[in-house]
């Protein structure tokens, strides 16, 4: 996934994927840098100016791939500059962008239970839950909490907008060897008979801390569409029921939908024409474009 460049700091902030084998960590002992990150990085001449790493020696496939939000606050007459990720393995984090320092970290999902919580260095405090050769019931599951489509944030509502998974997987872990030119994985993971897997746009607080709304989904979890919220106080997103909809910012009351029969694998964007706004997303193999006049 591409990463997010501020202009001011000169500075691109670039995710970065998973160990492998994904669900097998012996024969890569310790935090397997630069895994699972997130890097500060000089475009002119690429020096790593800090990281920060989600999941050290990740064993459950939690890229951090998921999209970094940079945003600015006012903050003792001044403006703090963060960074903000939900990740994929269930914790929103805020960073100081420019120092890469760790400020918070909270549950964004119901069904987590890999770690308990997270320390003050932004660590996480392991539950004990690994893959097994007869399996181990691991929340999130394969496909995460929310994965690479976009998020967003209104500086209006300070709110942060991001489509959730909550859904749990039994992971196997596999060991195998090595093999130069072949896929090298260790894994293995099943859907539980009875697991109900549930997407939910969340509307997440900043200043609080906290989600403020929450608009579950109908569907079978498998919508892959991201968010867009506009200056004019609405979410649009790709919905679980492969419509787009748009929603109120500030309450997630329900405002309008348009069901494009197909599965969401793209998110919303908006330009101008002629004065006139428009929203449009992909759907399958079409693009759908809509106007907005007051």
């Amino acid at each position: 996934m591409p990463g997010t460049y501020d202009p001011k700091l000169n500075t691109l902030y670039w995710a970065t994927s998973n160990a492998a084998p994904d669900f097998v960590g012996d024969s890569r002992p310790g935090d397997d840098l630069y895994t699972a990150c997130v890097l500060a990085l000089d475009p002119d001449t690429g020096e790593l100016k800090w990281y920060f790493q989600f999941t050290p020696h990740d064993l459950y496939d939690y890229d951090a791939n998921e999209t970094p939000v940079l945003v600015d606050v006012a903050e003792g007459g001044g403006t703090r500059r963060l960074l903000v990720q939900a990740n994929r393995n269930g914790f929103l984090y805020v960073l100081d962008r420019v120092t890469g320092k760790f400020l918070s970290a909270t549950p964004f999902v119901q069904k987590l239970n890999w770690a308990t919580g997270v320390d003050a260095a932004g660590r996480p405090l392991l539950s004990g839950r690994i893959p097994t050769a007869q399996g181990t019931y691991i929340c999130p599951g394969i496909n995460g909490a929310t994965n690479w489509f976009s998020p967003s944030y209104s500086p209006d509502t300070g709110l942060f907008f991001v489509m959730t998974l909550d859904s749990c997987n039994l992971f196997f872990s596999k060991p195998r060897r090595f093999t130069p030119g072949e896929t090298y994985y260790g894994t293995g993971t099943t859907l539980p008979p009875d697991e109900h897997a549930q997407k939910t746009l969340l509307a997440f607080s900043l200043a609080e801390g906290k989600p403020v709304w929450r608009y579950p989904q109908v569907g079978h979890g498998d919508s892959w569409g991201g968010t867009l919220t506009t200056a004019g106080g609405l979410v649009f997103f790709g919905d679980d029921a492969g419509s787009l909809e748009a929603v109120e910012a500030h309450t997630g009351r329900a405002l309008w939908h348009f069901n494009t029969g197909q599965t969401m694998h793209a998110s919303p964007m908006s330009y101008m024409v002629g004065g006139d706004q428009y929203v449009a997303i992909a759907a399958g193999s079409d693009i759908f474009t809509f106007s907005l006049r007051h």
